[in-house]
């Protein structure tokens, strides 16, 4: 005999007995409250099914008593929406609902996630692991799956858009030690915002292409219990349509930014993230026996991606940036080249130099080096300004943005190769690059290395060096 067939029976007792319950979500929890024999029932059949030391998610504590919650029974279960749909008269799948019921209570609670909404386009069923962290874009009937009882989406009538979110793409990993509410949930008001936060998942993807990727929202899921997906943490635009008899029409659509990917260009992604994590996970891990030279490497490479996230989260585009933010956002990236770059044993004086050089150092050509070495410089000149209070008087407003744009660009690229190339085993890569400044071991140490990565994994767009060489 099925040991949940009594439960089902018990489920579906209770939706026929609904068609005369008050159509109101405080009247049906009332009339569960006042033990009506169809909810005792109910209970009595949760409790034989799904026994508390099992599914203690499902029980509460009244007069000293553990019971079934009736919160999680009716809320988070989605049978309350049904139990009041079916009291205004809408054609409720009965036996789908009590399905969904019976599996809620009887199979394991699900683990809570973090849900990234990225402002991109991507290639519908993408699924690229990125460590703990998965990207994905979910179909509409996946996203289903995910909301509490599927049967009666679409049903009530303020659902879930999940139609605005179908095929956009989302990074989400296992949160297991979060508490899962239906608030909707912009950034954590504690601790790292989620640029900061999720960094390793995101790095990858910038690397990838130099079209500015953002998190536009950030969710809680529990697969079928909870989802705080609130339409308004969706960022939208409006786009015309044209239909017959040259008429125009207006649509809502969620608001993708510039990073697009064809459908041709997903496997090369994929092994791209694939590389970038590795090499990110070594960094993070270290195969160096010496815990000082680990930790300081791993910490300097956190600093400069979220550093570079932070621009990243700030810059809706780059002939928008906001005047008063340009010069802070410059700041971000000259830490950025600062934290990767500089060793521990350089002297205070003359950083800026040495900053120069190694930059230069990680490209192939003198011409590029050049172009390298004299942006450095100039980044350097307006930090100093800045910092000092002073302001950059001989720049436009667009003269500016442009140097803003090509200061974030060079950056991706600098913790690019610096990730690509930093050794494992020793404190930095600043002595290989200041060796290969004066002409020694360039060839093995940054050239051939190099070259290896962007033949075999290139970006989205191979450097304009390694074309050339």
């Amino acid at each position: 005999m099925n040991e949940t067939l009594p439960l089902r029976e018990a489920v579906l007792s209770w939706l026929e007995h609904a068609r005369g319950l008050p159509p109101t979500p405080q009247a049906i929890t009332d009339v569960a409250l006042a033990a009506l024999p169809q909810w005792d029932r109910l209970e009595d059949a949760v409790a034989a099914a799904a026994r508390r030391d099992e599914h203690p998610d499902l029980y509460g504590k009244v007069d000293g008593d553990w019971i079934p919650s009736f919160s999680a029974l009716l809320g988070e279960s989605g049978l309350g929406e049904a139990t009041r749909l079916i009291a205004q008269g809408a054609d409720v799948p009965l036996f789908e609902v009590a399905d969904t019921f019976v599996a809620f209570c009887t199979g394991p609670a699900p683990v809570p996630e973090r849900w990234l909404l990225l402002n991109a386009d991507l290639p519908r069923k993408t699924r690229i692991q990125l460590g703990q962290y998965t990207l994905q874009t979910f179909t509409l009937d996946e996203l289903r799956q995910a909301v509490p009882m599927p049967a009666i989406h679409g049903l009530q009538p303020h659902s879930l858009d999940l139609n605005l979110i179908t095929d956009a793409p989302f990074l989400h990993v296992p949160d297991p030690g979060r508490k899962v509410t239906r608030r909707p949930t912009w950034f954590d008001s504690a601790g790292p915002r989620a640029e900061a936060q999720h960094w390793q998942a995101l790095l990858p993807l910038i690397l990838w292409d130099s079209e500015l990727l953002r998190v536009d929202s950030v969710f809680t899921v529990a697969r079928g219990r909870r989802f705080d997906l609130n339409p308004k943490n969706v960022p939208t635009t409006i786009k015309i349509y044209s239909v017959s008899y040259g008429k125009e029409q207006e649509s809502e659509v969620r608001d993708t930014g510039d990073f697009y990917l064809p459908e041709k260009d997903l496997p090369a992604l994929t092994a791209f993230c694939t590389a970038i994590s590795s090499k990110i996970d070594a960094v993070m891990a270290g195969a160096s026996h010496q815990r000082r030279i680990r930790n300081r490497r791993a910490r300097r490479l956190e600093r400069a991606a979220r550093h570079l996230l932070a621009a990243y989260q700030r810059t809706y585009s780059d002939d928008t940036v906001w005047e008063v933010e340009a010069d802070e956002l410059h700041l971000d990236y000259v830490i950025a080249l600062e934290a990767l770059l500089i060793s521990p044993h350089d002297d205070r004086e003359g950083i800026a130099n040495s900053i120069r050089s190694r930059a230069s150092a990680l490209f192939l050509t003198p011409e590029h080096q050049k172009a390298v070495g004299d942006i450095v410089q100039r980044a350097y000149k307006a930090r100093s300004t800045y910092v000092h209070g002073d302001v950059i008087k001989d720049q436009t407003e667009q003269e500016k943005l442009e140097e803003l744009r090509t200061l974030r660009l060079l950056t991706r690229q600098i913790i690019l190769r610096w990730l690509v190339l930093t050794p494992s085993d020793t404190d930095d890569l600043a002595p290989l690059l200041d060796a290969a400044a004066q002409g020694t071991g360039r060839e093995e140490h940054i050239d051939r290395p190099l070259r290896a990565f962007f033949t075999t994994t290139p970006p989205s767009s191979p450097p304009a060096d390694i074309t050339a060489t």
